[in-house]
């Protein structure tokens, strides 16, 4: 199946959605920050990005951007996992790059849903 790195600073979160992921035979990259979270894809380059918005240090909006500005990364689908569901704020996610915007509270099936669609399309 594909490789995704998941990263939210919520262990939680990040937990339930490796797991889910993991038990549709992906394989799965879990990280707390968006600075480890870009290193991880510039270090082995997955096939997919689930990033948190609001996480310490690099946010996943400037993940998003950094992935973008790499040119072997250019093009790596990335979906964004967030609290902040304002119309802005899904703008902004899109603006930053994102070809997903999923919203927490999320329903794990419609992530695995997303996922499955987004690497589809990459394919």
């Amino acid at each position: 199946m594909a490789r995704i790195v998941v990263a939210d600073d919520d262990v939680d979160i990040r937990e339930l959605v490796e797991f889910k992921l993991s038990s549709m035979g992906h394989e799965i990259v879990a990280v707390a920050d968006g600075a480890t979270a870009v290193a991880a894809c510039q270090q082995d380059r997955p096939d997919l990005a689930v990033l948190d918005v609001m996480m310490p240090g690099m946010s996943g909006l400037d993940a998003v951007r950094a992935i973008r500005a790499d040119p072997s990364l250019a093009d790596l689908p990335v979906i964004l996992l967030t609290a902040r569901a304002q119309e802005g704020d899904v703008e902004s996610g899109f603006d930053s790059g994102a070809d997903d915007y999923v919203t927490k509270p999320f329903s794990p099936r419609e992530l695995a849903t997303r996922v499955q669609a987004l690497l589809a399309r990459s394919r």
